[in-house]
């Protein structure tokens, strides 16, 4: 695929990772402003001319009309309201790739994966909706790229939408960082809420269900693009700081600490708010780390599970159940990267899972093989994934996910 090919000659995170040994990736020098043990290992340059990210003149804030696609992602939200992606919400690959890495500083290498995986599974193979309904757009997409667990927006099976901000969930993440005045929400704080979330939707969600996809790398995407993206950098914290005015920003909330309004899709990029520099652009490898720091405290998000119908019952499901024939060849496959065994199993199950046409499988494949190599994870062409496995899970099911009418009471936004 001739799109993706040239995205991964830009992919410069190799270069910075080389060796993705989990031990050697998480112990790290800390840096205060990120959270311990996150890279950089050094403050990265910041340029203040290059990183300011403008919110005037044909970028100025404007609200979505009727007809306009806002849906669970809230930094895509943004740069539609802003006008880096179409203030319809319905963009092309390209749009999302550039779009992203112009507000938010996002490596094209890990653009152009999640806006051709979008493309593919949930939209016509070029483009796709920020919402959506099924196969159009990420609110219909529940299982596939759209997840459980997520910072604020509710579970499906447990609130009926999964686009609408849960009112307790959202005061949970702002109220980790009580004082305004030192308030930053960065990879530390971050790495607890994604502990109390997942514990949360064990407790909660009878049908809770984690994939091998959505689960391992999407759910873990929704929490370290808060810090990683909506940080606002500077020449005293070119790391980003996320104080309490830019998280409610970017999260469409509004108001005094008492008196907080969330006002869906109304997103904004903050006045005088500056992105990633350009030699510190979040890649693919760099966003492996994250996650396995992440799994330090919380194991859970790098294997496969689910709740069996009732609150409380969560429990896993073999790699080698989910991959017949992998017993024996995880050091051949590289498994200790934690997105290597989502990737075999996109490979050779999306096909089938996802009823792909030859011509979308293909275009995933060869969207996938690039993101193997460059983190040095084998795809095994004989594996034969298992649905089946998923499937007996009582939360699963693809395109699932209602994006009209919440359940009365469930969601207080």
């Amino acid at each position: 695929m001739k799109t993706f090919s040239s995205l991964a000659a830009l992919a410069a995170g190799v270069a910075a990772f080389p060796h993705l040994n989990p031990d050697s990736m998480v112990e790290r020098a800390a840096v205060p402003p990120q959270g311990a043990g996150y890279l950089p290992s050094s403050p990265p340059p910041f340029n203040a001319a290059a990183q300011l990210v403008s919110t005037s003149g044909q970028y100025v804030f404007k609200a979505p009309g009727p007809n306009d696609a806002r849906g669970p992602c809230p930094g895509l939200n943004a740069a539609a309201n802003h006008g880096y992606l179409p203030h319809n919400g319905v963009a092309t690959i390209t749009q999302f790739i550039e779009g992203t890495n112009k507000v938010f500083g996002m490596a094209r290498d890990l653009g152009g994966f999640l806006a051709i995986f979008g493309a593919i599974i949930d939209g016509d193979g070029t483009s796709w909706s920020i919402q959506g309904v099924p196969h159009t757009g990420i609110g219909g997409s529940h299982h596939n790229y759209e997840c459980d667990s997520s910072p604020v927006k509710g579970d499906l099976d447990q609130y009926g939408s999964n686009s609408a901000n849960v009112d307790s969930q959202w005061r949970t993440l702002y109220g980790l960082q009580p004082d305004a005045a030192t308030a930053n929400y960065n990879l530390e704080v971050l790495s607890k809420f994604r502990n109390i979330r997942f514990k949360e939707s064990v407790a909660k969600n009878p049908y809770f269900f984690y994939g091998p996809f959505d689960g391992i790398a999407v759910s873990q995407a929704a929490f370290t693009f808060i810090y990683r993206f909506m940080s606002n950098k500077s020449a005293e914290n070119p790391e980003g700081v996320l104080n309490k005015e830019v998280l409610k920003s970017f999260m469409s909330y509004s108001g005094p600490e008492n008196n907080l309004k969330h006002t869906p899709g109304h997103e904004r990029i903050p006045d005088n708010w500056y992105k990633r520099n350009a030699a510190d652009e979040y890649s693919i490898p760099y966003f492996i780390t994250d996650i396995i720091a992440f799994a330090k405290e919380t194991p859970e998000i790098i294997s496969v599970g689910c709740n069996q119908g009732k609150v409380n019952t969560y429990q896993h499901v073999g790699l080698d159940q989910l991959l017949p024939g992998l017993s024996g060849a995880g050091a051949s496959l590289g498994l200790s990267s934690p997105l290597c065994a989502p990737l075999n199993f996109l490979n050779t199950g999306a096909k089938s899972m996802y009823s792909l046409s030859d011509a979308k499988n293909t275009q995933l494949q060869n969207a996938i093989k690039p993101v193997a190599s460059q983190i040095g994870c084998l795809l095994d062409p004989l594996l034969k994934p298992s649905a089946s496995q998923l499937q007996a899970c009582p939360g699963f099911s693809l395109y699932g996910g209602p994006t009209g009418p919440v359940a009365p009471g469930a969601i207080q936004s």
